[in-house]
Parts: C-alpha cells; sequence; structure tokens
C-alpha cells in the first residue's frame, strides 16, 4: 500500500530536513522525501500547513500489564500513544509481577505481540522485585528482549550494589535508567518542600531527595564506565549537575516530562490529586530552569512518564493518592503549546527531544524519516486548538491535571509502519 502526504512542513533532523516536501509510503516504509512527488499512490493526504514528524519515541510509559489491568492495559496505552502521535514506548518494569526475569519478559512480549497498536519496547529491572536487594541477570533480560533496565519507581538504596550492575551493564552494554529520590532524605513527602507545602499542611520533600541522588547515580556511572540516563529531572540543581558531567565527558542523558515545564507547585493550591506526582512539581525557578535546560540541549528527551490510576487511587484525600498522572495523549500537544508557541525551541528541536534523542539514546532504529526506515508518521495541525475532555481520554485511567485545558497541534493523522492507525479529523 503507498501513501503519499503532499505538501506538508517536514521536519527530520536526523537529516536536516525542515522544509516543505512530500512524503512517500510503500510496503511500510519511507520510499522518498522531495519536492513534488507525482507517484501516484492509493491514498493521498493533503498535509497543507500540517507539521509532518517522524513517530514520537516516549522512552517512559507505565502500561501497568500483567498484574494491573484495571488502571491500563498494552492495548489501551498503545491506543492512547496513537492518539498523541506517539509510535513506539519504552515500557517500564514495574508490573506486578516485575520484569524481573526472562520468563517475566517473555510472557510480556506475547501480550505486545497480540494486543500491542504501537511499537512497545521493554525495560527489565535492575534489581530482583524491583526491591534493591538483590542484582537482576542483566545479560539474561537483554537477551530476552530489554533495551534497558531500571527499577523506576524507586532508585537503588545500596551504593555497592548499584555500581556492582552498573559495571554489568558497562560490561553487557545495557542503558541504566536512574528514578533518582533518596528516600530518607524525602522522607515520605508528598509535594515541593517549601511555602506551598506549609500552605497546604501537606509533607513535603527537599529538593535534595532528588538532585543528591542524581550527583550519586553520576559518580558511579563514571567509576563504573556505564552509560546511564535520569529520568523525569524536574528541579534545577539536577540540570546543573547533568550540565557539568556532560562538559566532563560522562557517558549521561536525561529526560524530562511535560508538567514539569508547563505547571509549578502553586498549582497545587486546588489539592488536585491528578498533580501527586514524583518528584513533585517545583518551583517557577526550577520551571524555568527546565526549560533552560532544554533549550541549551541539557535535557536530551521529553517523555510523557505516563502513570494511570484508577479513581478509588485518585480521588482521596492527597496524602493516600497514588503518585501519577496519565500523559500519553497530552504530551506533544503541551509539549508544543508550552515550547514551540513560546519560542523556546523551534519544531525541529521539539522533535529532536521527542522522536530523534529518545531513538538514539535507546539505540532503536525509528525517529527519522529517512529512505528506507520503517513509516511510523505523525502528522500535525499545529495551530488547531482543542480542550482535553475526560470523555475523549482513550487511556483506560483518567488521571490527567489537563482535563479542561486549551492547547494547540492537533495530531491529525499517526501512521503506523505505513498504515494509517489513527485519524483525528
Amino acid at each position: 500500500m503507498k501513501i503519499l502526504i503532499k505538501n506538508g512542513l517536514v521536519i527530520d533532523p536526523a537529516n536536516s530536513i525542515n522544509d516543505v516536501k512530500d512524503v512517500l509510503v510503500d510496503g511500510g516504509k519511507i520510499s522518498k522525501v522531495a519536492k513534488d512527488i507525482k507517484e501516484s499512490a492509493d491514498t493521498t493526504i493533503d498535509a497543507t500547513n500540517k507539521v509532518v514528524i517522524p513517530g514520537i519515541v516516549d522512552m517512559h510509559v507505565h502500561l501497568r500489564e500483567p498484574g494491573r489491568e484495571d488502571k491500563e492495559t498494552v492495548e489501551t496505552g498503545t491506543k492512547a500513544a496513537l492518539k498523541g502521535g506517539i509510535t513506539s514506548v519504552l515500557a517500564m518494569p514495574n508490573t506486578e509481577p516485575a520484569m524481573d526475569c526472562a520468563e517475566n519478559i517473555k510472557k510480556l512480549k506475547e501480550i505486545i505481540k497480540d494486543t500491542a497498536q504501537a511499537n512497545v519496547f521493554i525495560s527489565g529491572a535492575i534489581t530482583v522485585g524491583r526491591l534493591g536487594k538483590e542484582l537482576t541477570d542483566a545479560l539474561r533480560l537483554k537477551k530476552e528482549g530489554a533495551i534497558t533496565i531500571t527499577d523506576d519507581g524507586s532508585s537503588v538504596e545500596d551504593a555497592e550494589l548499584f555500581l556492582k550492575q552498573l559495571e554489568n551493564s558497562a560490561r553487557e552494554k545495557i542503558l541504566v535508567i536512574c528514578h533518582c529520590e533518596d528516600k530518607s532524605l524525602a522522607n515520605k513527602g508528598v509535594v515541593n518542600l517549601g511555602i506551598i507545602s506549609t500552605i497546604l499542611g501537606l509533607r513535603g520533600s527537599p529538593r535534595e531527595a532528588e538532585y543528591k541522588r542524581v550527583e550519586r547515580d553520576i559518580n558511579l556511572a563514571e567509576k563504573a564506565g556505564a552509560a546511564i540516563h535520569i529520568a523525569h529531572v524536574s528541579c534545577k540543581e539536577s540540570v546543573d549537575i547533568i550540565s557539568r558531567a556532560k562538559k566532563k565527558g560522562i557517558s549521561v542523558s536525561c529526560e524530562t516530562a511535560p508538567h514539569y515545564f508547563a505547571l509549578d507547585e502553586e498549582a497545587l493550591m486546588g489539592y488536585d490529586t491528578n498533580l501527586k506526582i514524583n518528584p513533585p512539581l517545583r518551583t517557577k525557578s526550577d520551571v524555568a530552569a527546565i526549560k533552560q535546560g532544554l533549550k541549551d540541549g541539557t535535557i536530551d528527551c521529553i517523555a510523557s512518564d505516563h502513570a494511570p490510576h484508577t479513581e478509588n487511587e485518585k480521588e482521596i484525600e492527597f496524602d493516600r493518592a497514588e503518585f501519577g498522572k496519565i500523559g500519553l495523549e497530552s504530551s506533544l500537544a503541551v509539549s508544543a503549546t508550552e515550547l514551540v508557541k513560546t519560542k523556546i525551541l523551534t519544531w525541529p528541536q521539539l522533535v529532536e527531544k521527542m522522536s530523534l534523542n529518545p531513538a538514539r539514546i535507546l539505540k532503536i532504529d525509528k525517529g527519522t524519516l529517512g529512505a528506507g526506515k520503517d513509516a511510523d508518521i505523525t502528522i500535525i495541525s499545529p495551530d488547531t486548538e482543542f480542550i482535553i475532555k475526560r470523555e475523549e481520554i482513550v487511556s483506560k485511567s483518567k488521571n490527567s491535571p489537563f482535563i479542561g485545558k486549551k492547547f494547540t497541534s492537533k495530531v491529525d493523522y499517526t501512521i503506523l509502519s505505513g498504515k494509517i492507525v489513527y485519524t483525528g479529523k
């Protein structure tokens, strides 16, 4: 089947393309990107005044299956991804059971094969059960299909144990993703420690809980000669530490999530439990630092950290509510609205953060519209405004703080391996 996309602003940073062109898809692959393609096609899409980009790669997604299918499944999560223009996701290992052995990964691969609507890549766990006590066999996890390892949701408290796994990962060439949180410093905090936590009467978690652990993990990675990726960066000090490490030549990359540059702790004044996230929303100065880190390249990626929860886990007292929010369907729109419309990033820079860089960090052959590559494509109307409505959310869970908010950059089409799999028109 051939698809011809006509007259769109094609943005493909991998090939230095930022121009009005046509894209021809044939047999599930990108056949040609050029001006005024004349070939006939089975389907022609008029992309005039639209932006055509490589499908988004979201490297931080909680699909919950197996074990918590009441929150999300591989099927519902990947359908939500397609609506958000995301064609590839990295599934976090905090499932029940955790992705800590080859047998569990094998079972997840079967679920993916049977039900996934988008590309799903798997992360294994760093420790057995993500309990921080006993290391997993990183090589076996990799051989079974895990492309990274992480205990996301928890940090490995035992530095010596973590160093040993970093040494294993360096030897086996598998990326380690770090959830940076010192539990003893976090002190069971539910919001950022500061004036707002005092006003709200909620236990605060200090920024040191994040950045001190960022510093530790980078130092251990340097010692082990391992590559690490820092998840969900939320505060200025973390950005500064990562910037210094990069300048020193340490193999470290990092991500932030849209809520860390679209919202600050003042948004919590209404006690919206959908804004109870970990790490917590920080100050206005932290938001500015995150935006600057994105602009200057310190922060490599934007990931959703899609964390679905049921109503009975969220619509309760703030202290008792689960941490996390959904984000697959809103990630692109929030990012484009907050970063491109405000001229903090250009469209090519945003595509780097959301498609190309995640693909390169994960070493997967995605994030580009190069000839011969998989035809994973997202077509966006950049100036179309829309309101996120609860009843239109595809995700099984509805815990979004952006419901009722207006954004730009609506996804019109998502194409996966040369097939139109979502139409938002």
